[in-house]
């Protein structure tokens, strides 16, 4: 490959390319500190190009590295404008001439011009001495016309903006004679004009000021201190008028550079000389150091070639009694092969479509190497087996074409990589891979990450909750593999999907958009619809399966007895009730699930604790121990029935028990009431109580008749129905069989009656397809409830008689009453 492009056939085609291209060329000259935004020139005018095609033909500034930034293209006008300051004595120092050169880079097809700025000088730098102060000391018998001189003062500007003139201050003892160097610097000699007599002045001071010749002028001043001493007739002479040193680029610290040698051939301190640095540049300053007693130069900052290849240094050396000299001191920096070549891509079109044609150009390279000489000389390839090929164009520019039929099919993208190497000794090369992509067509429809989606979401979540994330990926190119997300139209409970989600179309996050309830529904499936962004447009759908978790958000409702403070529920219990008997049972459910609804029941309160006990998970009450005269009539148990879930909710009830056989012995039966309720309500119970027992007296006396013989038994008296209406149910509510709650047994209401050797239980509405249906009765014989409780007697003053025709029951009635209240 490499003979290919340097033989007589790269010749041929180096021709062919370089008709491409337009090698114009453009000289501006602008002068330093111009205002940034200043027009330069209009190069699209002054090259004949058309404005309004430079932005579709990606017209920009290349530039070299020392010039890199300070200008720029508007692609509106076509002005090449002022993008950065610039400073001449920055850029270029001491040079006379300063010359920035950028390249006006255009496609389509590819255009390459040549812009040369010149950077014209301006009076914007002020003389300075080396020294703000110096001392001159002159014997006494120095005679008239005696001359000395004084460093040269230090204008950064150049030509007519560096020093032109001196000026001394009048004075009885000096005159003031300007000189100029072989290499043009001009610098002052004082001239003794009197003679001095120590006796008469021993000091005195005198001010040398340095003028430019810029407009406005510009001047720096010198304070000479001179202090008359005894004779000293000779000068320092320096060996030679110039010193000249070669140093390779990149020596160390400390490396000797040059020495200079000065010698006075005066006696003792009139002979003795020292060394300093009397003209250079700040950048010099920082690169090399004169020992003062020896002479020597050496190397104190990192030496570069491409930073500066010469230096001028001026260097004075001066007696013990302050007669000085100068000389000067120049120094070459040789080249080494240092930098490697910058490989950088100037223009490429990616991506490539799958159908050009061979012989297409698809990229320009340019290759640069800031050495000099054959350091700079380089070679650039890329290598073999791929369908491409690099063309010398102009200067340091190649030309990248495609040599055979592209198939996206085959090979998507390629990874071309450029080599470039220098002629230097030993050689350096650089690497540069860009990748050249192959367009593509939409024919990939996206292809979600799974099969499916579930989401597991805790109910009461708060809107803008995240649900779960859907990914799906599309291979084709850009916007052809560009994936939106969306929700396909659906219904969740009758309303639309997006009452209840939203999906991020570029994330395919899925969030709510509401809270949702358990209790209200536990799962539900939505569609997600992944579509790309060709023409035209390619989608899949996935399927996402939202559960909805239980949280423990209901508290237990209490069935029976009714919660406290809404009704007036009272048993009585035995005086004969032996330890373990049955008193009551508190019936009590949870609207939530799983262990969020396992109930647990526990007596909080009540007036002998000692008496009762409740089961923790049925929530019956039983007696722990035998009845005894002493025990307290009233009895108050409080129970709390507790949720199983994180954190617990719990619900209270109060239950009122009477120890007694019958109603007979109870003196105040309205005391067993709540301590706050109403003395009004307790009125409408009382003629409540009055009117129906007035209604049912025939029928007690006749009970009372038919079995006033037979022995009475304690019996255990439900004072009211228990009953247990649908309305105390919780919406929606979901028992789990032996997790506490109700269970599926004791969903009816019943009616349950005392006093009579037959027992009644009448399933007025059942809540379970196997209970009996309301119209039967289920009666049970006397000699089936001795069984369990032995021989069963009539109270002559505890009876209720409950007829199946009628169903009525006193003291439900009394609690309807209540509740009507």
């Amino acid at each position: 490959m490499e003979d290919r492009q340097c033989g007589f056939y790269g010749l041929i085609i180096v021709f062919i390319v370089l008709l491409r291209f337009t090698n114009g060329e453009l000289d501006y000259s602008i002068q330093e500190e111009t205002k940034l935004g200043s027009i330069i020139g209009n190069v699209a005018k002054d090259l004949g190009i058309d404005v309004g095609k430079m932005t579709a033909r990606k017209a920009r500034i290349e530039t070299e590295r020392n010039s890199r930034g300070y200008c720029e293209i508007n692609l509106r006008t076509g002005d090449l404008t002022v993008a950065k300051r610039i400073d001449r004595e920055e850029l270029c120092g001491e040079k006379a001439l300063c010359i920035l050169k950028f390249e006006l880079l255009l496609e389509l097809p590819l255009e390459l011009h040549h812009i040369s700025l010149k950077i014209d000088d301006i009076n914007d730098n002020t003389p300075l001495f080396p020294k703000d102060t110096i001392k001159l000391e002159i014997t006494e018998s120095a005679d008239k016309g005696a001359r000395y001189r004084v460093n040269a003062a230090h204008d950064a500007d150049i030509g007519q903006n560096g020093v032109q003139s001196y000026m001394l201050k009048e004075n009885r003892h000096f005159v003031l004679n300007t000189q100029t160097t072989s290499a043009g610097i001009n610098y002052a000699e004082l001239i003794l004009n009197h003679e001095l007599d120590r006796e008469e002045q021993h000091e005195m001071t005198l001010f040398l000021t340095a003028l430019d010749g810029g407009s406005p002028q510009r001047s720096g001043t010198l304070t000479i201190d001179v202090t008359v001493l005894d004779a000293n007739d000779n000068a320092p002479v320096f060996s030679q008028a110039v010193y000249e040193a070669s140093l390779p680029e990149n020596s160390p610290l400390k490396t000797h550079v040059i020495t200079v040698s000065a010698t006075d051939v005066d006696e003792g301190v009139n002979g003795e000389v020292i060394y300093g640095f009397n003209k250079m540049s700040e950048k010099s300053r920082k690169l090399f150091s004169l020992d003062q007693k020896t002479g020597e130069v050496t190397v104190i900052g990192d030496i570069d070639f491409e930073e500066g290849s010469k230096y001028e240094i001026y260097i004075e050396s001066k007696d013990g009694y302050g007669l000085s000299t100068d000389t000067k001191v120049i120094i070459f920096i040789t080249d080494d092969n240092d930098n490697a070549p910058i490989i950088s891509l100037k223009s490429l079109t990616n991506p490539v479509p799958e159908d050009v044609s061979p012989g297409t150009e698809v990229g320009l390279i340019n290759v640069e190497d800031i050495d000099s000489e054959k350091n700079r000389q380089v070679r650039c390839f890329i290598q073999q087996n791929m369908p491409f090929k690099l063309i010398p164009s102009i200067k340091n520019y190649y030309s990248l074409l495609t040599t055979d039929k592209l198939d996206r099919e085959l090979m998507p993208h390629y990874n071309i990589t450029i080599t470039a190497i220098d002629e230097g000794s030993p050689p350096l090369s650089s690497l540069k891979t860009i990748q050249v992509s192959i367009a593509d067509v939409n024919d990939n429809p996206p292809v979600f990450e799974e099969q499916s989606y579930s989401s597991y979401v805790p109910e009461n979540n708060k809107p803008g909750h995240s649900l779960c994330s859907v990914k799906a990926h599309d291979p084709d190119w850009r916007q052809n593999g560009t994936v939106i997300y969306s929700l396909l139209p659906g219904e969740v409970n009758g309303a639309p999907v997006s009452s209840y989600f939203s999906v991020n179309g570029d994330t395919g996050v899925i969030q709510s958009v509401r809270s949702f309830d358990y209790e209200h529904f536990q799962n539900f499936k939505v569609n997600v619809m992944a579509r790309d962004n060709g023409s035209p447009p390619l989608s899949s759908n996935v399927t996402v399966s939202v559960i909805i978790t239980d949280v423990n958000d209901n508290t237990p409702q209490i069935l029976y007895p009714a919660p406290e403070g809404n009704s007036f529920m009272t048993e009585l219990v035995p005086k004969a009730a032996q330890g373990g008997s049955l008193v009551s049972k508190v019936i009590a459910v949870d609207g939530d699930s799983g262990q969020n609804a396992w109930l647990s029941y526990q007596i909080i309160k009540s007036t002998d604790p000692g008496l009762f006990k409740i089961d923790l998970h049925s929530g019956e009450i039983r007696t722990q121990r035998d009845i005894s005269d002493s025990d307290n009539m009233k009895q108050n148990i409080v129970v709390a029935v507790k949720d199983n879930g994180q954190p617990s909710l719990s619900a209270t009830c109060s239950m009122f028990l009477l120890i007694s056989d019958n109603l007979a012995e109870v003196p105040e039966l309205k005391d067993m009431a709540y301590e706050d309720s109403s003395s009004k309500l307790t009125s409408y119970l009382i003629i409540a109580l009055v009117s129906v027992s007035t209604f049912f007296l025939t029928f007690i006396i006749i009970i009372l008749g038919l079995r006033f013989c037979r022995r009475r038994k304690p019996r255990l008296l439900f004072d009211g129905a228990v009953a247990i209406p649908s309305s105390y149910l919780p919406p929606n509510y979901a028992d789990v069989d032996g997790t506490g709650t109700l269970r599926s047994t004791y969903n009816y209401d019943a009616y349950l009656t005392t006093g009579s050797r037959t027992s009644d239980f009448k399933f007025v509405t059942s809540y379970n397809d196997n209970t009996l249906p309301a119209d039967q009765t289920l009666r049970k014989n006397p000699t089936d409830f001795e069984e369990v409780f032995g021989d069963l007697d009539v109270s002559p003053e505890v009876g209720i008689v409950e007829n199946k025709k009628t169903e009525i029951h006193f003291l439900s009635k009394v609690n309807s009453f209540e509740r009507t209240v």
